[in-house]
């Protein structure tokens, strides 16, 4: 598995392999999965050479980090990356209350509370710490600071506000616990390259996680935001670059984009971008996996994978070299933008 070193603006440098890990399903995310399952997806992942874990407190309500932690155990340190998220804290609830109901299958009895202020930082990432049985964590993320989990720009803005805060913002203790070197970089875990924009011009920010905003159907981001990241030396780990099933499956009927079924438009651009795959002979997920890694500032690319051999497709997925001809031909039927960058 290739690997791509990021220096980050913070000056420590971390070696992400360029197909990561996201442990949200591990969390029963749509479905239980058995322990023994959860663990053997793990180990298939070690296998296929991926060495990137990223995780939060919210899958599964602890879950996720947890079965991680059984995983991890007896590896050494400096093997593999692990990021993590703050701005929940979990608290103890009666079934009936927990949070995830629905989207999260046999959890712990927990309920999230929003929290990104300095100590709610603190303390979240001490209870993460204890879940995952580490006594470093390389990477940690402002998780959802986004209008798609607040539901309006004004509780964004107002969680911006507090996270950003002085002294007892939670920006504040990121910033401390990367100068004691507990973790070696921070970032936000977001939904949007839009706040992704404002928290880089507001503070000293090493990374981002950004799901699914810059794919093979979607490329705003390149309006502004990955520009400034070029200029500031911030990385991108992206998530979500099948946009949540369509580039994976295709414009099959039920496809699903950004969590709802595919509206009309979107299922014919996805076709018409399917035909020039199969034009030169590729697949639509081998094109959607390795594009986002063709920017400079994209260190990672993390896909679902529920079970082994889910796995070890997207290992396999990512391992078939694309001819350099078929993103020409992507540019010139408009189907990607001309100033996104592809291989010369």
């Amino acid at each position: 598995m290739r690997k791509r070193n990021f220096k980050a603006p913070s000056g420590e440098t971390i070696s992400f392999t360029e197909l990561g890990f996201g442990a949200a399903p591990l969390g029963n995310l749509y479905r239980a999965i058995d322990p023994e399952e959860a663990q053997k997806t793990l180990e298939a992942a070690w296998k296929a050479g991926i060495r990137y874990y990223d995780t939060a407190p919210l899958y599964g309500l602890g879950l996720s980090e947890t079965r991680l932690n059984r995983f991890l155990v007896g590896k050494k340190r400096k093997d593999f990356v692990i990021s993590t998220k703050v701005g929940r804290l979990l608290e103890v609830c009666k079934p009936e209350e927990r949070t995830g109901i629905g989207k999260f299958f046999e959890t712990p009895s927990r309920k999230e509370r929003f929290d990104y202020t300095y100590d709610g930082v603190m303390r979240s990432l001490e209870f993460s710490m204890e879940r995952l049985g580490v006594d470093s964590i390389d990477i940690v993320f402002a998780h959802d600071v986004d209008v798609f989990t607040h539901k309006s720009e004004a509780a964004r803005d107002a969680h911006v506000k507090t996270l950003m805060a002085k002294k007892t913002g939670g920006y504040e203790a990121l910033v401390k616990l990367r100068e004691q070197k507990v973790i070696k970089a921070f970032g936000a875990g977001i939904n949007e390259w839009q706040v992704a924009e404002t928290l880089t011009r507001a503070g000293d920010f090493d990374i981002f996680l950004l799901a699914g905003r810059y794919t093979l159907l979607e490329q705003e981001a390149l309006n502004s935001f990955l520009p400034l990241c070029e200029e500031r030396g911030v990385g991108i780990v992206l998530g979500g670059p099948y946009n949540s099933g369509i580039l994976a499956t295709g414009p099959k009927p039920g496809a699903w984009y950004n969590y709802d079924p595919a509206p009309k438009e979107i299922l014919d651009r996805v076709r018409r971008i399917e035909a020039v795959c199969k034009a030169h002979q590729v697949k639509l997920p081998q094109a959607a996996l390795r594009f986002p890694l063709h920017h400079p500032q994209v260190v990672s690319v993390i896909p679902g994978g529920v079970t082994p051999k889910e796995v070890a497709l997207n290992a396999a997925t990512m391992s078939v070299k694309l001819p350099k001809a078929l993103w020409k031909d992507l540019k010139a039927q408009g189907l990607l933008r001309a100033d996104a960058p592809v291989p010369k």
